[in-house]
């Protein structure tokens, strides 16, 4: 439980520090800022390579990995979406979706090219790259696919996490373009139940893994896989997503980041005191 929502918890906090980051700060202040949040966060994941304890690679690979994504994938999108003039999408007089989501999809050869590497020559322990692996290969698995990858943890959560966003986010924006499905489609609905039952799936085999860092990997899965129809239910309007206007919502988004600080201490002395034991 307190892995789920240590990660949770860091999505609408994300989503709020680039809200209040995109009003506060200048446009070029903006993009040097993301530009050195995504250095800091490639710095912690390659620190993270040489730290000591399963936990704490694991705790560099999720905090370096969304810095490095929100700096160097979404802040950079959102330098060259708005440096070239790409229009945000408007209805009703309302923006829907921010221009440098709109030119995301164009990154899908690339994520298929990263996922072709996984499915052919990696042996993991994704489950989803297992059942595509096993869909394509079959019972020649053991022969095409015959080891892993050099394993240091903190690159593995550091991988993990940005190819689910990544993954999620062209789901979500396929889904939302009217030329392909549309928002409102049951087809997009569809998608984001799927995704809730999964998480709930997720989230029991979350429940049976007894090491703290196999467990917050997990739970990194398990929440993007679950946000996926929140991320659905606030585009329709479904409920007010108080992330997108921290600022009217400060006492929400105060307690949600308090809460997350006591979990990652709490986090912190249990692995502290852990490791002790096993010295």
């Amino acid at each position: 439980m307190a892995s789920f929502f240590l990660v949770l918890f860091t999505m609408p906090l994300g989503h709020a520090m680039m809200m209040i980051m995109d009003r506060v700060m200048t446009p070029t202040a903006v993009h040097y800022a993301g530009f050195m949040m995504g250095f800091v966060g490639l710095f912690i994941v390659v620190a993270g390579v040489f730290a000591k304890g399963d936990t704490r690679q694991t705790l560099c690979g999720l905090f370096g990995g969304l810095l490095f994504w929100t700096g160097w994938v979404e802040f950079l999108f959102q330098y060259y979406a708005n440096r070239y003039g790409t229009q945000p999408e408007v209805v009703d007089g309302v923006v829907v979706t921010r221009p440098e989501y709109l030119i995301l999809p164009a990154t899908f050869g690339l994520w298929a090219m990263v996922m072709t590497l996984y499915i052919f020559c990696t042996r993991t322990g994704c489950n989803f790259i297992n059942w595509w692996q096993r869909l394509f290969f079959g019972k020649h698995k053991a022969e095409i696919v015959v080891r892993p990858m050099t394993r240091h943890v903190s690159i593995v959560t550091f991988m993990e996490l940005n190819m689910i966003l990544w993954t999620s986010y062209l789901a979500l924006m396929f889904c939302y373009d009217p030329h392909f499905i549309g928002d409102h489609s049951p087809v997009t609905f569809l998608v984001g139940f799927g995704c809730f039952v999964g998480s709930i799936f997720m989230f029991r085999k979350e429940l049976r893994l007894a090491s703290w860092g196999a467990n917050i990997r997990m739970a990194i899965a398990t929440v993007i896989v679950f946000w996926t129809p929140v991320e659905i239910l606030g585009r329709v309007n479904f409920f007010t997503e108080i992330w997108i206007q921290p600022e009217r919502y400060k006492g929400p988004m105060i307690a949600i980041l308090v809460a997350f600080l006591v979990l990652l201490a709490s986090l912190t002395v249990v692995a502290v005191r852990n490791r002790k034991v096993k010295q």
